[in-house]
């Protein structure tokens, strides 16, 4: 299933569980907070969660790790090279079932301590000009017309990538086709983005989309753009490997109205091995300051505690520890 999905992400779980993530000997309270790089909004939370539980866990007990990333740390949890993470809840399945994204690696011992943090929408960008150019905003129409279509995205890594694979598939394309046909697939970093669309140097723009997300807020800025609906075809494919079709905005210059996108979720995980009482001590401090991570940055504000326990928010089996303290607030 998918076997177009392994090319683009050779070699990333084995990367992901090589980073470099100094792993030294820890007490069995210490908690490493796998997050992404610094200014995203997954740092932001691993931040306001390490003020949170320290106090708890003891001083010094708690270190963010400012790396990482939804396809990666499922994995990084996996290696014991941070006890908890942010992960997509996608990324998080995809990990504990050794998808193809994984290279015959498979996350057995991830579980899930607080679901349905945000809300996480892979989405589609086009450039007006181009739009114009092309006489359609259908995707299915622009990816199938056999005319060239520059595609950007974020490097390998990124969960908007294996997501992007499973939409070219499901409209009858792939990369080779993009590129056989005179397109290209670009793929920089978040600081390039905003650049190539504006310079017309890309006429699709694939990502991840939250409210606020400072790059998509950029590009729409800056350049004249349009956000593109999933056709149903790609709809039905990704809610087969764990995404959650829906519609998301208006947040953005460029959409007039909900534009429909698929939902990657975030869910908080843990090593099993985590001991019970840390994991209930994380999972108190999350759902009993809700409000304090919700002010942390737009992109949780629509967090909804009474929610984090369900399957649906959170893919994975949750850990012994979350579960007793779910039982013990009445909300299982």
């Amino acid at each position: 299933m998918f076997d177009f999905m392994c090319k683009r992400l050779r070699g990333v779980a084995l990367a992901a569980t090589a980073v470099a993530l100094t792993a030294t000997a820890t007490v069995a309270q210490d908690v490493r907070i796998g997050a992404m790089r610094e200014g995203t909004s997954w740092y932001v939370f691993a931040a306001t969660l390490e003020q949170m539980i320290e106090p708890i866990l003891g001083n010094n007990s708690v270190e963010v790790i400012a790396r990482g990333g939804g396809v990666a740390n499922p994995m990084v949890v996996q290696a014991g090279k941070a006890e908890i993470a942010l992960s997509n809840v996608a990324t998080a399945v995809w990990a504990a079932k050794g998808n193809e994204v994984y290279q015959g690696m498979s996350a057995p011992d991830i579980r899930s301590l607080v679901g349905g943090l945000n809300d996480v929408y892979v989405g589609v960008i086009a450039r007006n000009a181009f739009l114009e150019d092309m006489g359609t905003t259908d995707l299915k129409q622009i990816l199938q017309s056999g005319k060239p279509v520059r595609v950007l995205m974020k490097p390998v890594g990124s969960s908007a990538v294996p997501t992007a694979e499973m939409i070219f598939a499901a409209l009858g394309t792939s990369d080779e086709k993009i590129k056989a046909d005179g397109g290209d697939i670009i793929q920089v970093d978040a600081g390039q983005i905003a650049d190539q669309v504006r310079n017309g140097n890309v006429d699709l723009y694939i990502d991840t989309i939250i409210k606020g997300h400072p790059t998509i807020t950029e590009v729409a800025l800056t350049a004249d753009v349009t956000f593109l609906d999933l056709p149903q075809e790609a709809q039905d494919v990704l809610s087969q490997n764990g995404l959650k079709v829906g519609t998301y905005g208006p947040w953005f210059k460029g959409q007039d109205g909900p534009t429909t996108g698929a939902n990657l979720g975030t869910v908080l995980i843990a090593n099993a091995s985590l001991d019970d009482e840390t994991a209930y001590q994380v999972t108190k401090a999350i759902i009993e300051h809700a409000d304090e991570l919700k002010a942390s940055h737009g992109a949780w504000s629509e967090f909804d505690p009474t929610q984090a326990m369900k399957p649906e928010n959170t893919g994975i089996p949750l850990h012994p520890g979350a579960i007793r303290y779910y039982k013990e607030a009445g909300l299982m």
